[in-house]
């Protein structure tokens, strides 16, 4: 593992995410929802933690991200917030608390601000959403956008397939970059494109594009945390590298707990008053 230029910066900020850009040091970046799990990844040196509306799916076991409410959205940034001491929070705005309505989300990135203690909020879409990101922007609030393939909008795709591969779809995705650096975002996720293009919008930018899906070119990279632990089985995109298998530990190891109840081998002498 390669020593990061920045490992004795005690507090990850949107300014020090520009200079890694700047010297050309990837970012890391993974999704957590809880205490427990904040505490490891921050330990562990994550540049960024995303609570990301992912914990629809992975959390409360919905089909899509779009049933996970603004006050669950918060419960879990603030448990992540109690755990970590030098990365970066990103909270996701949930579906439907931004879309259409500047005022709305104001609204509800202040909450999310006040009510978490996160450090900045992050929004699906490009121009389609540049009022709401002008008005969340004027408050001060960091914001991070997200092109590419928006999981909010999957009844609009209707598929999550690669994003982008035709040239009108990747001529828009360009302009709407470009536009999300213009007005101020300090950085933005691409999901699911074709390398070559993140690649080039990750040139065409000087804010860092983080990729999920979308090659090595990009300036760092994001996972979902149950997805690279294992905890997840059913989901196995190509992008995906899984570094543990804990479904099958875990499974495992209250296996052995079951059996060990059953045979009255636990608790034993030593492991009682």
């Amino acid at each position: 593992m390669s020593a990061s230029k920045f490992i004795d910066t005690k507090r990850i900020t949107v300014h020090v995410l520009a200079e890694m850009k700047a010297v050309g040091e990837k970012i890391s970046m993974l999704t957590a929802y809880d205490y427990s799990m904040a505490r490891i990844f921050d330990a562990a040196g994550i540049e960024i933690i995303l609570v990301g509306d992912s914990a629809s799916n992975v959390m409360a076991g919905h089909e899509t991200t779009l049933p996970i409410t603004l006050d669950q959205m918060i419960y879990h940034a603030s448990s992540v917030i109690r755990a970590i001491k030098r990365c970066l929070v990103v909270v996701d705005l949930p579906f439907g608390t931004y879309q259409g309505d500047s005022r709305k989300a104001l609204a509800s990135a202040i909450r999310i601000m006040k009510e978490s203690g996160a450090h900045a909020v992050k929004l699906e879409g490009g121009a389609e959403v540049k009022t709401s990101i002008e008005r969340i922007l004027s408050a001060g609030i960091p914001v991070m956008g997200h092109l590419g393939l928006t999981p909010q909008s999957i009844y609009k795709f209707g598929t999550y397939t690669v994003r982008a591969k035709e040239e009108e779809e990747a001529n828009r995705l360009r302009k709407d970059a470009k536009i999300l650096q213009k007005l101020g975002c300090f950085g933005i996720v691409l999901e699911k494109i074709p390398a070559a293009l993140a690649g080039e919008v990750a040139q065409s930018v000087n804010i860092p594009v983080i990729g999920i899906g979308a090659g090595p070119l990009v300036d760092g990279q994001v996972l979902v945390m149950h997805d690279i632990l294992g905890i997840t089985k059913d989901f196995s995109p190509r992008f995906l590298r899984r570094y543990l298998n804990l479904f099958d530990e875990i499974k495992g190891a209250v296996e052995h707990y079951i059996g060990d109840v059953k045979s009255r081998d636990f608790p034993n002498e030593k492991e009682q008053y």
